[in-house]
């Protein structure tokens, strides 16, 4: 018989939609109208959907899988911005899953580069109400309630689900969330809309329903710093141990799951975002998955995979690309091939399956189930 084929992580090919206010380019992404294409290997070809499809858990991990089924939950895109982004608001899960049969879109704005006109919109500067948001998403005039940033290269910002938001001027901005479309159009600042841009059937009235209408206030970047031991333990962060090569940063039989130097700066049940200044290589080791996605903001850097013999395999990503690492990579060296290289690792930890989803089901017709 056959000896089962490894799985071995993934660059994808990137897909550009154009806008008058800029484009996306999609790194990362398993939603249907955008299905991402493994650019190397024997699997060159084949979308993240069929990825999903046949190899399930062994690309994401048993705890992530009983959750999610056979969406891989996270996208990635790049936001390249020269005029006004449309105001946009996404809902939370349970809205999403309740009202439109999808995930909702937590997500993480990560700010590449920012020129001197570059404004973000997040938030309301002060508390409203869903009458003066409609009224001035009608005639264009919203941006004056609005929070106003003055962005920088570095800076990382989370977007709860009900923010409205957008950005202005010349920018670049990694968005990592939730695999979900769920995007609902507010104001086009008197511009024509893209039709391709938003579904038409999500609309501003029905986005007044879930709206955070509170005075906004911007989480801390960073929620936690490398230690070690880690607190949380294996079953928290997934298994993972983070060991430094050579090893010098951490006591004799201790492990963390951050990486020396590194940042938590975002910690949800849908995901885990870690900043990592990869100035060494870094051994990880996974006893029980999930997957890992390093997306470069700079630098340049390659992910290891032992071979018998002691050779290994190298597969190398750049500023702009983005890695996916599969479950059933549970050992790798992770190391710079570049000076001043920053990583950004996404993970998403669920030790609590959806009581909706059971991926091992039969398909079941209304009727059978009477």
């Amino acid at each position: 018989m056959e000896e089962e084929k490894k799985l071995y992580p993934f660059k994808f090919c990137t897909l550009q939609d154009d806008y008058p206010w800029g484009s996306e380019e999609f790194k990362v992404a398993d939603l249907g109208y955008r299905d991402t294409l493994v650019r190397e290997g024997w699997l060159a070809g084949n979308s993240l959907s069929e990825l999903m499809d046949t190899y399930l858990d062994r690309v994401v991990g048993d705890n992530v899988y009983e959750y999610y089924g056979r969406q891989f939950p996270v996208c990635v895109r790049v936001l390249r911005v020269v005029g006004r982004m449309p105001l946009r608001v996404h809902p939370d899960d349970e809205t999403a899953a309740q009202r439109y049969d999808f995930l909702g879109k937590e997500k993480l704005w990560y700010v590449l580069r920012a020129g001197a006109d570059a404004r973000l919109l997040v938030g309301f500067r002060r508390d409203t109400d869903a009458s003066e948001v409609y009224a001035k998403c009608l005639d264009g005039s919203v941006e004056s309630i609005l929070n106003v940033v003055a962005p920088h290269a570095g800076q990382c910002l989370r977007i709860p689900a009900g923010t409205p938001h957008a950005a202005f001027g010349d920018m670049e901005i990694l968005e990592i969330g939730e695999s979900s479309p769920m995007d609902f159009c507010l104001c086009g600042w008197g511009a024509e809309v893209h039709p391709d841009e938003f579904d038409p059937a999500l609309s501003l009235v029905d986005a007044l329903d879930f709206m955070e209408y509170r005075q906004f206030s911007a989480a801390p970047a960073s929620l936690r710093q490398a230690q070690a031991p880690a607190a949380d333990g294996a079953a928290a962060n997934g298994g993972k141990t983070v060991i430094p090569d050579p090893i010098g940063d951490l006591a004799p039989g201790a492990s963390s799951d951050l990486a020396p130097g590194a940042d938590r700066i975002l910690a949800l049940p849908q995901l885990r975002i870690d900043r990592i200044p990869l100035t060494a290589p870094l051994k990880i080791r996974r006893d029980v998955g999930p997957f890992l996605l390093y997306s470069c903001v700079r630098g340049a850097a390659a992910v290891q995979l032992p071979l018998a013999g002691g050779q290994q395999l190298d597969f190398p990503f750049r500023a702009g690309e983005t890695l996916l690492v599969p479950a059933e990579c549970a050992e790798f060296t992770l190391g710079p091939t570049d000076r001043d290289t920053v990583l950004l690792e996404t993970t998403v930890i669920r030790n609590d399956a959806d009581p909706y989803i059971n991926p091992a089901a039969s398909p079941t017709l209304p009727e059978d189930a009477a």
